[in-house]
C-alpha cells in the first residue's frame, strides 16, 4: 500500500509498504480521509520524535477485514477511529484526567513501524482496546469528512468544559484557524461572548459568520485598549491561547480580568518556555490552566454534535489532496494561506 513516511525532521516521503497484518480481536481499516494536525506539523517540523513513522489521526474509513474474536462488528462498516483510549481503571482515570493514563499514552492504531497513529496510508490496524472503546460508528448520512473531526472536536469540547466556560462570560480566542473557530463555535453553545483574535481577516470573517461576537485583528497596537474597552474596564473572564506561539501567553494575561483564567490549548511541547508575571497569578488570582487531547467521556457527545451538524465542521475543509499530493498539503498547512483552513487528505481511488 501507499504511505506518507516520516524519515527524520522535515522528511516525508510517499513509499510503498506492507498493509498491516491485524491479530486476534483487532480490525483492518481502510483510510478514506485523514485530516493533518497541528500535533502533527510539530514533530515533522521540529524532528521530535524518532523515524520512521506514519502520522495521521484524524481518520475515518471502512471496516475491510475482522480479526478472530471480534464482536459487534462486520465488514464494509463505515467508521471514525480514535488512536487513544484509556484504560478507566487507574489512578488518573479514577480523578478523569484520562490523558495522563499509560495506556491513553500508547497509540492504538498504525500503518506500521512505530504506532503513530497511522492515518496518512491506504490502511491501518486498529487493535483491540481500540476495537473495544474507539470505533464509531458512522450514520448514513454523515460523510467521511465530518467524521474526520470527531478527535479534534473532542479535544475542543474538553478544553471548554475545562476552562469551565458559562453562560454570559466574555471568553477571549487567540487565533481563528480550523482549532479556533471550533472553539469559537462551542464556547459559543455554552452561552459565552467571544471576541476572536488572528491575522488573517478572511479567518476573522469566517469567525463571525460562525458566532464571534466581536473580532479583532492580532496586530491592532491597541488590542488591549479595544478589549478593556469591551469589558467596563475589567478584561475577560476568560482568554483561550490557540496558538502556538508562546509570546500570545502574557498577552492572554494582561488581557483577563482580575480572577479570571488563562486557557493554554496549543502549548503541548515540553521546554517551551514563556516569562510570565506570577503577582499577576498570585496577588491579582489570575488562574493559569491546561488542557490536552481528548476524553473518553465526551466521545458520544461529540459524535451527537458533529452528526446532527449542531456544529459546522464541514465549512472548515478548505482544501483536500490526494495522498500523492502530501507534499502540497503538508506545505500548505505549514504555511497558510489566506484561504486555507482545515486541509484534509484523501486516498481515494
Amino acid at each position: 500500500m501507499k504511505a506518507i513516511v516520516y524519515r527524520g525532521k522535515n522528511d516525508l516521503r510517499l513509499e510503498e509498504v506492507p498493509v498491516p497484518e491485524i491479530q486476534a480481536g483487532e480490525v483492518l481499516v481502510k483510510i478514506d480521509t485523514c485530516g493533518i494536525c497541528g500535533t502533527d506539523l510539530k514533530k515533522i517540523k521540529e524532528g521530535l520524535v524518532s523515524a520512521p513513522r506514519i502520522f495521521g489521526h484524524e481518520m475515518a474509513g471502512t471496516i475491510t477485514k475482522i480479526g478472530t474474536g471480534v464482536t459487534g462488528w462486520k465488514e464494509g462498516e463505515r467508521v471514525a477511529v480514535y488512536h487513544h483510549i484509556p484504560c478507566e481503571n487507574c489512578y488518573y482515570c479514577s480523578v478523569k484526567a484520562f490523558s495522563m493514563c499509560e495506556k491513553y499514552k500508547v497509540t492504538g492504531t498504525t500503518a506500521g513501524f512505530e504506532p503513530s497513529g497511522g492515518g496518512f496510508a491506504e490502511y491501518i490496524r486498529v487493535m483491540d482496546w481500540i476495537v473495544e472503546k474507539g470505533m464509531v460508528r458512522l450514520p448514513e448520512e454523515v460523510s467521511y469528512e465530518m467524521a474526520s473531526f470527531l478527535e479534534p472536536v473532542n479535544t475542543c469540547l474538553k478544553c471548554i468544559r475545562t476552562a469551565r466556560v458559562k453562560p454570559g462570560e466574555i471568553v477571549l480566542i487567540t487565533g481563528q484557524g480550523p482549532i479556533g473557530l471550533l472553539l469559537t463555535q462551542i464556547a459559543k453553545l455554552h452561552g459565552a461572548t467571544v471576541i476572536a483574535t488572528d491575522f488573517i481577516e478572511t479567518r476573522l470573517q469566517k469567525s463571525r459568520q460562525l458566532g464571534a461576537d466581536i473580532t479583532l485583528k492580532a496586530e491592532d497596537p491597541g488590542i488591549q485598549s479595544t478589549i478593556k474597552s469591551l469589558t467596563e474596564g475589567r478584561g475577560v473572564d476568560l482568554a483561550i491561547v490557540a496558538t502556538a506561539n508562546s509570546q500570545v501567553v502574557n498577552f492572554a494575561m494582561e488581557s483577563v480580568r482580575f480572577a479570571g483564567r488563562v486557557m493554554l490549548f496549543a502549548q503541548t511541547h515540553l521546554g517551551d518556555i514563556s516569562p510570565i508575571d506570577l503577582g499577576m497569578v498570585c496577588a491579582h488570582e489570575k488562574e493559569i490552566l491546561g488542557s490536552y487531547s481528548s476524553s473518553v467521556e465526551l466521545n458520544h457527545e461529540v459524535e451527537e454534535m458533529v452528526f446532527s451538524r449542531k456544529l459546522d465542521v464541514e465549512s472548515l475543509i478548505s482544501h483536500q489532496f490526494p495522498l500523492d499530493g502530501f507534499d502540497k498539503a503538508i506545505d500548505l498547512a505549514l504555511h497558510p494561506s489566506d484561504t486555507s483552513l482545515k486541509i484534509l487528505i484523501n486516498m481515494r481511488d
